[in-house]
């Protein structure tokens, strides 16, 4: 109690949101956030989304206020958005995005990420942030009598547009720009209707380059935002007994695919 109030002697700003918030929640945020700008987002974020406190502890340790929070990413928005469409957009976006309930291995594909994304579609609605809908993966479209694919489709309600993730196993490379401005250009001809707003892609790479993806987004006409996604073997305490085991994953990806040959 001290503590706290030392950290935040203005009472008239206690109120909200941090007054909002269960001890509990406080007590998480002042033993795992020392600097105290972070602290007020996290308990910001906190209300907006409802998240528990095992929750809250886990955005914490994945750091997700210096993922989303703080001037690292390579987007667009500016230029192709209006405001303040442009800046919700570009609060939406983290880099890197962390799916630390995915095995990290070297030879891992794209397909692999997906389907795994997929089956643990509750902590990738987490991950991705507020008002994210999933509507499909490998979602199809048709174009000029050619069939086309979209790795992960979803619908945010805050944004209120379509958004088309699209993963990469490898670094970033322009060329991978251009063909999701042509799946963006696709979904607002075929699914976006009249009251939604222009839709965005979010293009998931194993490693991006800031100022190469800067340069590739320079004058493509479609918002795109290019992140990093990070895979790893440490799982959060609290989310351990929930998550499959890498023994279960291999096993469902190895069971997809043979039912798929057959």
């Amino acid at each position: 109690m001290k503590k706290f109030a030392t950290m935040f002697p203005e009472i008239e700003f206690v109120q909200a949101p941090l007054a909002q918030l269960t001890w509990y929640h406080l007590q998480a945020l002042m033993d795992k956030v020392p600097n105290k700008e972070a602290y007020i987002w996290y308990a910001a974020k906190t209300l907006e989304n409802g998240w528990s406190r095992n929750i809250l502890v886990h955005q914490i340790e994945t750091k997700m206020y210096e993922r989303q929070a703080l001037p690292s990413k390579a987007t667009n928005f500016e230029h192709v958005l209006p405001s303040p469409q442009s800046e919700l957009a570009r609060d939406t976006l983290k880099n890197p995005y962390v799916f630390d309930f995915i095995e990290i291995r070297d030879d891992i594909i794209e397909r692999e990420i997906e389907n795994e994304l997929v089956a643990n579609i509750a902590k990738t609605l987490i991950e991705l942030g507020t008002g994210f809908a999933f509507l499909g993966n490998q979602y199809h479209l048709t174009v000029g009598n050619e069939d086309y694919y979209l790795d992960l489709l979803f619908y945010n309600t805050k944004l209120r547009c379509y958004v088309v993730v699209e993963l990469k196993a490898g670094k970033f490379k322009p060329e991978y720009a251009g063909k999701l401005n042509f799946y963006l250009s696709a979904v607002d001809d075929i699914l976006r209707h009249e009251h939604d707003n222009p839709s965005i892609g979010i293009l998931l790479c194993k490693e991006r380059d800031k100022l190469t993806a800067e340069y590739a987004l320079r004058d493509i006409n479609k918002p795109i935002g290019v992140s990093e996604y990070k895979l790893s073997d440490f799982v959060p305490q609290e989310l351990a007994d929930t998550l499959p085991s890498a023994e279960d994953i291999e096993k469902r990806i190895k069971g997809k695919y043979e039912i798929e040959e057959d």
